[in-house]
């Protein structure tokens, strides 16, 4: 064993190629070419085939992006219904995320919050770290969101709200602004806009298209980061994918 590429064996530990197969990497013979072809390291050294590691403390990445080990950590899709409260329980019994998570042993939690009104993706996880990093807007995890607004949305709103607006708590300029539907007379003046931003106040997104005159009907949640809503049917809840977690992963510097 070439002591420079890998400092040191834990012999009791599990066959590297084992817990990337495990991991969702590919069969045992894809992940042992990974190692082969020195894109695998363990706690920051290139690993080399036959090391053993443990998966519970081990920090092993592919190709420089970190792949989770740990079976008991949780990342999970919640499509939230409207009406349902970013809480597991409730004091004044209205329906909570508790009933979406009923068949987890694992303690878990919402990352950020949607109104009750608003629907959507929502992450829920057991993992301090990656919710506390996920949560704070440095990290620049933009969250997109489609509204149906009150009005015809015209085409200067969405350089005001990339220039920014000034709410009562301070200015906020969104990442991106689309109008989809600029709607019409027939439909009583309703549009619908893709708004995008990594900002985390609370009702930003109403307040933000109220400020400029467009007051939200209807709020969505459809991606956080690489998490896609997609066709993913509302009040289900799904594991993120590899890669989905591999890209936060990246994003927030883990």
């Amino acid at each position: 064993m070439n002591s420079d590429r890998w400092p040191g064996d834990q012999p009791s530990g599990v066959r590297l190629q084992k817990v990337l197969a495990a991991a969702g990497l590919g069969s045992r013979r894809v992940c042992e070419e990974l190692i082969a072809q020195g894109r695998v390291t363990v706690d920051g050294h290139v690993a080399i085939l036959g090391a053993r590691v443990d998966p519970e403390t081990a920090e092993v990445r592919v190709d420089g992006n970190r792949v989770n080990l740990r079976g008991d950590l949780v990342y999970l899709a919640l499509n939230k219904p409207r009406g349902v409260v970013s809480a597991m329980s409730d004091p004044q019994g209205r329906p909570d995320l508790s009933r979406y998570v009923a068949g987890y042993d694992e303690r878990l939690f919402h990352v950020g919050r949607l109104d009750a009104e608003t629907e959507g993706l929502l992450i829920l996880t057991n993992d301090g770290e990656f919710a506390n990093r996920l949560a704070h807007p440095s990290h620049g995890v933009v969250k997109v969101y489609v509204a149906e607004v009150e009005g015809q949305v015209a085409a200067p709103v969405a350089r005001q709200l990339r220039d920014g607006i000034t709410l009562e708590d301070g200015p906020v300029a969104v990442d991106g602004f689309r109008i989809l539907d600029a709607g019409s007379s027939r439909d009583g003046g309703r549009s619908l806009v893709e708004v995008s931003l990594h900002e985390g106040r609370k009702h930003i997104v109403r307040r933000l298209l109220a400020e400029v005159g467009h007051p939200v009907l209807k709020l969505v949640r459809t991606a956080v980061g690489p998490v896609r809503l997609g066709d993913q049917r509302q009040g289900t809840v799904r594991p993120l994918s590899r890669q989905e977690l591999t890209e936060l992963y990246r994003q927030l510097g883990l």
